[in-house]
């Protein structure tokens, strides 16, 4: 006999009805898991309009629609039916996602009705819910997988972007090498000649200046292109650390910004160019100091996890938007007013850390500062002087 079909007539129904009615019962279910599978397959919007659209289905699914309302509970977020109230005969199933707990799906009624399977509901209730509860899981997985492999599309295409613009780089800073060192030579040497008018000696020192910038300027496209050799060595990445901070300490005092150096007492010594890397940790040291005109904190962590040195900076600055992230590695690109900056600062960076096989991620948004991490990978540092370098 049908617990549903009594529970919905009152009394033995005859076989036909109860059959009919059982019928009805499970087209509902039916449907409900269609309708909700046909959401996340054709719904254009975002994760919030889809699970309101899911928790709105619920209800009619269920034995007394009229009374009941349903609840979907992911990672701290809530969506409801009208009416929804704790405190009723209630049915929830867990949503996991990769074996880890992530939310609830709880089907409330609003009214007592009578005892069946479980409290007020059914058994194949219970199934349902569970089965949506699975669903729901399945669509969190699949949202996920998506934003992972956008999140990876986007990583490739500026890798693949970085690439092309370092060889275009390292094209330009070659060809521009040779004339600039025969402009400088030239300038020079006119400089040393006995009778060179007194008149024309600023304006040398002026090609020579300009040619001398021109010059570093083409050094920092090769670093950025990694066509600059580095010299590995034993390296002590704290010892780096402090001696670049050393430099700005009266910097740090005169622009109110408080330093706080929380470095690893047990660093091991890593394969590296030491001044590669003090370039590294000035050029960042720069920029927050830049982020922070008013004053704030400057943080640098240093740690080691899974093989590599990690090495955090931090800053309370101004803070990015998404388009600056975007473009953060690009030669000559800067947000500093002109004749402030070149731009190539952070490509250098870039440049540095990919030559020692490492990587640098940034995590900044508008008035919540910027947080650099720097991973290098940990490598024997032994016999390093008889190796020859790339």
């Amino acid at each position: 006999m049908s617990k549903r079909a009594e529970s919905k007539a009152g009394a033995v129904a005859p076989p036909a009805d109860q059959t009919a009615r059982a019928l009805r019962e499970r087209v509902k279910e039916l449907s409900c898991l269609y309708r909700i599978n046909r959401i996340f397959d054709d719904f254009i919007g975002s994760s919030d309009d889809i699970y309101q659209r899911v928790v709105e289905l619920i209800p009619p699914a269920w034995q007394y629609p009229e009374v009941a309302s349903a609840r979907i509970t992911l990672d701290a977020r809530r969506y409801a039916t009208p009416g929804f109230q704790e405190g009723g005969p209630t049915q929830a199933a867990d949503v996991v996602v990769g074996g880890k707990h992530r939310g609830v799906v709880e089907v409330v009624y609003t009214e007592p009705r009578p005892s069946l399977d479980e409290g007020p509901f059914l058994k194949d209730e219970r199934s349902l819910l569970d089965a949506i509860a699975r669903q729901i899981a399945v669509i969190v997985e699949h949202q996920e997988a998506q934003q992972e492999r956008s999140r990876l599309q986007k990583q490739l295409m500026h890798a693949d972007r970085l690439a092309t613009i370092g060889q275009l780089a390292a094209g330009v800073a070659h060809e521009l090498n040779e004339p600039l060192s025969s402009i400088l030579g030239f300038a020079q040497l006119l400089q040393r000649e006995p009778g060179m008018p007194e008149g024309g000696k600023p304006d040398l020192q002026k090609i020579v200046t300009a040619s001398l910038h021109a010059r570093e300027i083409i050094k920092k496209l090769l670093l950025f292109a990694r066509q600059t050799p580095t010299f590995k060595g034993p390296v002590d990445l704290n010892k780096v650390i402090l001696g670049a901070i050393d430099l700005f300490r009266h910097h740090f005092e005169k622009e109110e910004i408080e330093l706080l150096c929380l470095l690893s007492p047990e660093m091991p010594l890593l394969a590296a160019d030491a001044g590669q890397l003090t370039q590294v940790v000035v050029n960042l040291v720069v920029n927050a100091m830049q982020a922070m005109p008013g004053g704030g904190r400057l943080t640098i962590q240093t740690q080691v996890q899974e093989g590599h040195v990690v090495c955090v900076v931090e800053d309370t600055g101004v803070g990015m938007t998404p388009e600056v992230q975007d473009r953060l590695f690009m030669p000559f690109f800067t947000t500093k007013e002109v004749n402030q900056g070149t731009g190539l600062g952070l490509p250098v960076v870039h440049g540095i850390v990919a030559a020692h096989g490492g990587t640098i991620a940034v995590r900044s948004a508008p008035g919540q500062g910027t947080t650099f991490t720097i991973r290098l990978p940990l490598e024997p540092v032994a016999d390093l002087e008889n190796r020859p370098e790339s």
